[in-house]
């Protein structure tokens, strides 16, 4: 890399040339999050900022939905001028993006700049892959499908698939979740079904899911409504509209902590239960200027520092939150340690350890699937 290139100041390629060690002055940073990310990450971003005043002067922040991500992006990119320097995504968005061709890619140009990523949890490393040369894993946990319940309105909870099914036709409207575009507990779900079925390709929702869609139409016939998003759902299992919920180890600790759900609530696995990992990428949308990719390359590796990923513990909303090596508990703000030691769940970690990890989709068949749940399943009955 040649730190003293000129940064350009003109033209419609402004992504294009060499990417400098540091902007030649300080820049403005447009942050957008579609996946809940700041909750993990703005910690570690405000820091960088305090620390780094010579790279990046602010940040600025937005959140949007998911689905919302691709037009948004678009937009800016067919009008020649992308305000957006940095998107925080889930695999739904950044599978979107890939699909269609938004993202800058950062590897393997930069991965010499990127160090921490050769220190990735082996479940961090194999949800990098799902990124290919376009995103930077930033935080990873190995999320669900779990279902919740209140132990005092379901006192004896389904053990299995079709126990699930047999409980929502004995009680229509109680089993929920949300649009698994827009929801990280909806798209587990939907992910983690092939392998509690038994189906003929867990990673081919198009030609190896029969016994999946089989299920979620039988299943769709028992739900009232699909909320937009996971809180919704939180709010309703709360308020006991809903009575078993989709949910993921993060999702269930967080709104306990936050007192959304009550402390009481517990969680359960299905017979045959596969995690199926999640993590957040950091994506750079093309457009952006050389010297904002220079600012973004140095937030990045500063935020793959074992101090850093500390933070990602939170109040428990990804858990366990870090995507590299070596980063226990001990070492998370006091706020984070209370928090899990409080609401976290000791069984847990022998759940982590004694069922298999999978990987989600590839994003044309994250997309694909997506699709086909809209238009064959619930998309009708998404609460707007």
């Amino acid at each position: 890399m040649n730190a003293c290139s000129p940064p350009e100041t003109e033209g419609p390629a402004t992504d294009s040339g060499p990417v400098p060690e540091k902007p030649a002055q300080p820049v403005t940073l447009n942050a957008l999050d579609v996946a809940g990310n700041l909750q993990l990450t703005q910690g570690m971003i405000d820091d960088f900022v305090a620390k780094n005043g010579d790279v990046i002067s602010k940040v600025t922040y937005t959140k949007a939905t998911a689905p919302e991500l691709v037009g948004k992006i678009k937009a800016q990119q067919d009008a020649g001028r992308v305000d957006i320097d940095l998107v925080l995504t889930g695999v739904d968005g950044l599978a979107a993006g890939i699909d269609q061709g938004l993202w800058l890619p950062l590897l393997p140009t930069h991965a010499s700049r990127l160090t921490g990523m050769g220190n990735y949890l082996p479940g961090a490393a194999n949800m990098q892959k799902l990124a290919g040369d376009h995103g930077v894993t930033v935080t990873y946990y190995p999320s669900g499908p779990l279902i919740e319940y209140l132990p005092a309105r379901v006192p004896t909870p389904p053990a299995s698939a079709q126990a699930l099914l047999d409980y929502a036709k004995a009680n229509k409207g109680a089993v929920q979740y949300a649009r698994p575009s827009n929801s990280g507990p909806g798209r587990t779900f939907l992910m983690g079904l092939p392998y509690l079925l038994g189906d003929s390709d867990p990673k081919d929702p198009v030609n190896g899911w029969a016994k999946t869609w089989a299920y979620l139409k039988e299943l769709d016939a028992q739900i009232t409504l699909y909320p937009s998003s996971t809180s919704e759902t939180m709010k309703n299992l709360a308020n006991g509209s809903a009575k078993i919920i989709l949910s993921t180890t993060g999702w269930d600790i967080n709104p306990r902590v936050l007192g959304t759900v009550p402390k009481e609530a517990k969680v359960g696995t299905l017979e045959g239960f596969h995690w199926v990992t999640d993590a957040h990428y950091a994506v750079v949308p093309k457009g952006v200027s050389t010297d904002k990719q220079a600012a973004v390359l140095g937030l990045l590796a500063w935020m793959l520092t074992p101090e850093q990923q500390a933070k990602a513990y939170d109040k428990g909303y990804f858990y366990p939150g870090p995507a590299i090596k070596d980063v226990p508990l001990s070492m998370a703000p006091a706020d984070s340690q209370q928090a899990i030691q409080e609401f976290g769940r000791p069984e847990y970690e022998k759940l982590i350890a004694d069922n298999p990890l999978e990987v989600p989709l590839d994003a044309k068949a994250l997309v694909a699937a997506f699709d086909r749940w809209d238009r064959e399943i619930g998309g009708s009955k998404v609460k707007k």
